[in-house]
Parts: structure tokens; C-alpha cells; sequence
């Protein structure tokens, strides 16, 4: 006979307190990479694919504005005729996705911590709203055992290439809330909230957070009247039998606050199904309910090697890099060992690569013998853009006035955000009285804030202009980054660029210049970076 089977609840609470710093000197307190958490990783071993996920470029994202995102969590979607459908949801940034470079990452959070949250704010002040389009993958209730993946493990994914994502919808981010507080902390999320049509798969997770997070939110923010607060309050009328509890808002003039009454001729009701109201679907269970793992979501590693076998060579160096800066944090050696144990189950090279990066035993053993990968695991199959890009201009007076402008013309057309970059604040000028304002100065910026370059400098002496710009320059470069090099900013371009000018420095010298800026720019992401 069929079994019922809950997952453990305890796991998600268990890796917070692996992840939560220690409790004798309250260290690490911002980061991942201690002997605790991958402890952790190393004994659960269902973690290793969304670690996976995170070392690799996938957790080094270049902007909330360019972040994927999933539900891990499997809902119903049930129509008019009472047919239920097995659904996830997909948000897809218009933009692409794109990311930093893992020392670019580790940098930007000592220069700029706040570097994701003024990125979002300063597109959507702009008017370059941030756009997501919703998806959704559907799976037919007869299908659910049709996969090599149980479909309502939340620690797997569903791969478009084999349920396609159908879109249906857009977000656009279209205005900044005007108080952080009231708009964005107070916000009370529960998966339990549905409109009619959503209902709620046997994804243990999910029935999980179906109860806990409305105690949570009260919990959280100290009263059962949360709803009531403007960024919770339901846009439709709605109404309950809640009349008391701390911070009550609502004057209740009505005396009867109970279901099944006489006095108020029942009211409130709810609102029947003919009228729009929400109806349960009814799930037929057999079997019997117990606490246990379910056999299906003890494949750990098919998925986790597929991901890892989607990755570009790029991609793959650069998560080796994420496994050997984490992993070579960690102060036990035993701890480093069992990770490296686990990881041969993934791919035996990026194993024994690490396993020298950091000090341990290469592993016995191989990997999965799993040879599937899809397109679309790969970062490098995301499209590419100018718009919101970045770029710094370094500059000082004496620049070529019709030169300058007609790039800066050119970037702005072209969707490129423009910061004016030089020694000091206030104004530079052009070879024929042309005015430009600085935005920023050298010591206050720093070329890893920056898609791109564009190296203008000016006919003037200037020792700590020049001083400056040699350093934006060598950083750049060294990370890659597109750099275009006017005329008056020839003397900017090391000995090593000279030497390898095409893929990275492009100069006004190039009838071509402006044309291939804009496209390297667009085009020259993550994945062209050494």
C-alpha cells in the first residue's frame, strides 16, 4: 500500500545553526566559509547540490536586477473543471543573468557593502525598471512518477529542457519604496496565501511552511494584527473573526465575532466557490503517515553532476575557485577531507583539484556515472545587453570636446550608465569650452564598481590624474573589463595590453572604436573573463 512520507523538519533549522556563528566569540558573523557549516555539508549530504549551485558563478550575482529565480516548493494549479496540475514558478530577469568575478565580490563587499542594494535603487531612479518575467512549469498529476527525480523534492530542479517554461506574465520594479521600515521590513510573506486556482501539493517542505509561517510573522513582529498594517493589508475587502491582540487597528463596532451565529445572521462568511471564493482540493491519500526520508529524495549527486556537467570551462574554473576559497578557510583538516570525500561524487577532477588547492588527500573513487547536462544550467546562454551596464569615465581637462561627446552620446543611447570619474569634484573642461560634471573622484570610486571603462584622461598635467587612471586602468584590465581608450588617453595603456589589445582595450585610433565598444560591452561577460 502507497506511504505518506514527511520529511524531517528539523534539517532547515539544523543548517542555520551550523551556519550561525559560535557561541564562545560569536565568530564568523558575515560569512560561509567555516568549519561548522561545511561540518555540516559534509555529514548531510542532500546539501551538496545547492552548495554546488552557490560556489559556482550562480552565487556571485552582478545585480538583483539579473538574478534567476525558483520556487522549491511544488503548488497545484486547479482550473474550473477541478483538474489539478503540478506547478513551480520561474522568475526570469529580462536582462539576463550575469555575475562578478569572485574577486571582484570579495573586494565590492569591503568597498561598497551596500553595492546590490544602490545598483536597484539607482536603475529604478534612472527609469531602467528592472523587468522578470513569470514562468511556470507544469506537470500532470498522472506524470508525477515519469521522472529519474522525485518532482516534490524542493532539493531538485525541474529541467526546462524536459518541462518547458511557459511564460505568463512580467514584474516591473517601476518605483523605490520611501521607507525601508514600513515597506520592505514589515512585510509578512506566507506560502499559505493563495488566490483561488493555487492549491498546495504533498512537497513536505511546503506543508511544513504552511504551518509555521503564519506563527513565524507573529513571532516576528509581536502581534496576530499583522495583516493589518498597509503593506499586508489585502487590496480586496476582507474580513475575519480577529477582533483582539496587541496593536489592534481596525475600531470593531460589530459584537459578534464567531461562525455558526444567529445574532449577525452568520456573518462573516466565507465566500462560497460560485462566488469567487477559495476551494480546498481534495488530494486523495492512501497509506499511512510517518516521519521519514523519502527513498526518491535520496539521489544526491545525479542532479548536482548534471549541473556541474552543463557548466562551460570557464564556469567550472571559476567554481573551483568558490570550493578552494571556502573550503581553504577551514581550520580542520578532517572537515576539509570529508568535503573533498564528497565532492569526487560530483566530478572527480574538480575533486582532486581542490583537494591539492587545500592542503588533503585527493579522493578515492569517481563520480556518478551521469553524462546529461542542458543548455540552460549555463550562464552562457543568457542574453547579452548594453542597457544599465556601467561605465566609468576617467577624465580630466584638455579632453577632445567632439571626440568625448559623441561617445558619451553614443553610451547613452545604448542604455549604458555614465559616472564621470576624475581627481576632484566639480567641473572638467574640453579642448573647446565644453563642460562636463564629475560625478565621482578617484578616491571615493574604484574601477571594480564599474562594468566598463572609458579612458579619456586630457591634454593637461596632472600628476595625480594620471596616477589615478594608471591604477583604474591595470584593474581593470587585469579583471578583464571592456576598456575604450580615446585619443588623449593613449598613454594609459600598459606594455602588457599593447601586447594583447583585442578582446579587452579598444582605441579611438580604430575608425570602428565606438561600434565595438558598445558591443564589447554588451557581450564581453563573465564567461570571456580569465
Amino acid at each position: 500500500m502507497p506511504v505518506l512520507i514527511n520529511q524531517d523538519p528539523m534539517k532547515f533549522p539544523e543548517v542555520m545553526h551550523a551556519y550561525q556563528a559560535k557561541s564562545d566569540d560569536d565568530i564568523p558573523t558575515a560569512t560561509g566559509a567555516h568549519d561548522r557549516f561545511w561540518d555540516y555539508v559534509a555529514n548531510n549530504p542532500e546539501s551538496i547540490h545547492m552548495v554546488t549551485w552557490i560556489m559556482s558563478d550562480r552565487g556571485l550575482i552582478r545585480s538583483y536586477r539579473m538574478m534567476e529565480s525558483w520556487s522549491i516548493n511544488t503548488y497545484l494549479f486547479v482550473n474550473d473543471k477541478n483538474v489539478a496540475t503540478f506547478v513551480r514558478f520561474v522568475w526570469k530577469p529580462v536582462l539576463g543573468v550575469h555575475s562578478l568575478l569572485q574577486d571582484e565580490a570579495i573586494k565590492l563587499g569591503g568597498i561598497d557593502p551596500d553595492f546590490h542594494r544602490k545598483d536597484l535603487r539607482e536603475a529604478i531612479d534612472k527609469g531602467f525598471y528592472p523587468e522578470y518575467e513569470l514562468g511556470v512549469q507544469l506537470i500532470p498529476l498522472e506524470d508525477e512518477f515519469k521522472y529519474d527525480f522525485d518532482i516534490l523534492d524542493p532539493a531538485k530542479f525541474w529541467p526546462e529542457e524536459l518541462i518547458p517554461v511557459q511564460l505568463i506574465g512580467k514584474m516591473t520594479l517601476n518605483r523605490n519604496i520611501e521607507n525601508y521600515h514600513t515597506e520592505s521590513e514589515q512585510v509578512a510573506f506566507n506560502p499559505a496565501n493563495v488566490v483561488p486556482g493555487i492549491g498546495f501539493s504533498n512537497d513536505p517542505v511546503l506543508q511544513g511552511r504552511l504551518i509555521a509561517y503564519h506563527t513565524a510573522q507573529v513571532h516576528r513582529l509581536g502581534t496576530p494584527n499583522f495583516e493589518e498594517l498597509p503593506i499586508n493589508k489585502p487590496i480586496c475587502p476582507f474580513h475575519n473573526n480577529q477582533r483582539r491582540g496587541p496593536m489592534r487597528y481596525r475600531i470593531d463596532v460589530d459584537q459578534v465575532n464567531y461562525h455558526q451565529n444567529s445574532l449577525a445572521n452568520n456573518t462573516p462568511f466565507e465566500t462560497p466557490p460560485e462566488q469567487g471564493g477559495y476551494e480546498h482540493y481534495p488530494k486523495k491519500v492512501d497509506g499511512h503517515t510517518i516521519r521519514g526520508r523519502s527513498e526518491s529524495f535520496n539521489d544526491f549527486y545525479s542532479q548536482t553532476r548534471i549541473f556541474w556537467n552543463s557548466l562551460t570551462p570557464i564556469e567550472k574554473q571559476h567554481t573551483i575557485e568558490g570550493f578552494t576559497y571556502q573550503l581553504g578557510k577551514v581550520i580542520s583538516e578532517s572537515v576539509r577531507q570529508q568535503n573533498i570525500n564528497l565532492l569526487v561524487i560530483v566530478d572527480k577532477d574538480l575533486a582532486s583539484i581542490v583537494a591539492d588547492n587545500i592542503g588533503v588527500d585527493r579522493p578515492k573513487g569517481s563520480h556518478v556515472s551521469v553524462s546529461t547536462s542542458y543548455p540552460s544550467l549555463s550562464q552562457a546562454s543568457t542574453p547579452k545587453y548594453t542597457a544599465t551596464q556601467k561605465v566609468g569615465v576617467l577624465i580630466g581637462n584638455g579632453f577632445n570636446s567632439a571626440e568625448v561627446t559623441n561617445i558619451l552620446n553614443l553610451l547613452q543611447q545604448n542604455g549604458v550608465l555614465i559616472v564621470i570619474v576624475s581627481d576632484k569634484m566639480g567641473i572638467v573642461t574640453g579642448s573647446d569650452g565644453t563642460q562636463i560634471k564629475v560625478n565621482q573622484t578617484f578616491i571615493t570610486s574604484d574601477p571594480l564598481l564599474f562594468d566598463s571603462l572609458y579612458v579619456v584622461g586630457g591634454s593637461e598635467t596632472n600628476v595625480n590624474l594620471n596616477k589615478s587612471i594608471n591604477k583604474f586602468f591595470v584593474v581593470a584590465y587585469e579583471h578583464y573589463k571592456p576598456i575604450g581608450v580615446a585619443t588623449t588617453g593613449q598613454s594609459y595603456v600598459t606594455t602588457s595590453a599593447q601586447n594583447n589589445l583585442a578582446g579587452v582595450v579598444f582605441s579611438a585610433n580604430n575608425p570602428n572604436f565606438g561600434k565595438d565598444f558598445i558591443t564589447a560591452i554588451a557581450q564581453m561577460r563573465f564567461w570571456d573573463r580569465i
